[in-house]
């Protein structure tokens, strides 16, 4: 095999709560993570001459040691000790720096794409800890689909699939920084928690309805706080009919859960002209295999 394309799929939070901070600066998570069907498409291809080559869609992404995807082969390579080059193609769709893992992601496209390139045959768990060498949600992102995640990220338990619904996903054309915001997340202070245990049994029953009043993610009160604007979108859907809301991750993205493709489709289009449509999809849970 000497070429290979993959989809690099994005995730959103579920649930997300933070319950400790660790001496070393790192926060214990407790989380429910989705993989949606928005992807970027990865394509490695080997080359005989040494290095690692990336080439982008997008202009002001970096191309050397500061892309995640670099890091990951770059890292396979001196582990394995693998000769010669590779060139890799990326068109990326996942918004950058949206709270969806689109760095991760592509990350774990790239080390699932150098073990068949290469024919190495690694189990799941041997590149998951390669991952977390990368970033705490990298071994996520090479799992997929549906799965709780503790301690910094890296501890995972598969749950069954999510139950099917229509996911709007609007990423407004601000950004936040992660670190401010758990910089600024008050602990201490905080006096209502994701109820994580409750979206897992929901998830188990197949309820979307309790899935969706279930959805918490505690580092709304930061994010939220400083882009009032969020608020305002996790609002307008409910307004079009979506049965939850939630900021993914740090944010800035917000997603909508609607179990009809009418009012999904409807907001939808409210957002892509609106004032925050400058990236907005219409897309639904993925589970791989």
């Amino acid at each position: 095999m000497n070429k290979i394309t993959l989809y690099a799929n994005a995730k959103i939070n579920l649930g997300l709560d933070v319950i400790g901070k660790r001496p070393n600066g790192y926060h214990d998570v407790r989380m429910i993570m989705q993989t949606v069907k928005l992807h970027d498409i990865l394509t490695l291809k080997k080359i005989r001459r040494k290095g690692i080559f990336i080439k982008t869609n997008l202009h002001f992404l970096p191309t050397n040691e500061n892309n995640l995807i670099y890091a990951a082969i770059k890292l396979f390579m001196n582990e394995y000790h693998i000769e010669g080059g590779v060139h890799v193609t990326l068109e990326k769709k996942i918004p950058v720096a949206a709270g969806m893992a689109g760095g991760s992601t592509d990350a774990a496209a790239a080390l699932h794409g150098m073990n068949q390139l290469y024919e190495t045959y690694l189990p799941l768990e041997k590149l998951q800890e390669m991952g977390v060498k990368l970033g705490a949600d990298v071994p996520y992102c090479l799992l997929g689909g549906t799965a709780l995640s503790e301690g910094i990220g890296e501890i995972l338990t598969p749950l069954p699939p999510a139950p099917a619904c229509y996911c709007l996903i609007v990423k407004p054309r601000f950004a936040i920084s992660t670190k401010y915001v758990y910089e600024n997340l008050a602990l201490s202070e905080l006096t209502e928690h994701p109820d994580i245990d409750a979206l897992i049994s929901a998830i188990e029953k197949e309820d979307l309805m309790m899935l969706s009043s279930s959805l918490g993610n505690v580092l709304e009160t930061v994010s939220v706080k400083e882009h009032p604007e969020l608020a305002d979108i996790k609002a307008t859907m409910i307004s079009f009919g979506a049965l939850g809301s939630l900021m993914s991750g740090s944010g800035p993205t917000v997603f909508g859960l609607f179990d009809d493709q009418s009012k999904a489709n409807a907001a939808f289009m409210h957002f892509k002209v609106g004032p925050y449509g400058k990236q907005s999809f219409l897309t639904g849970f993925f589970q791989p295999g």
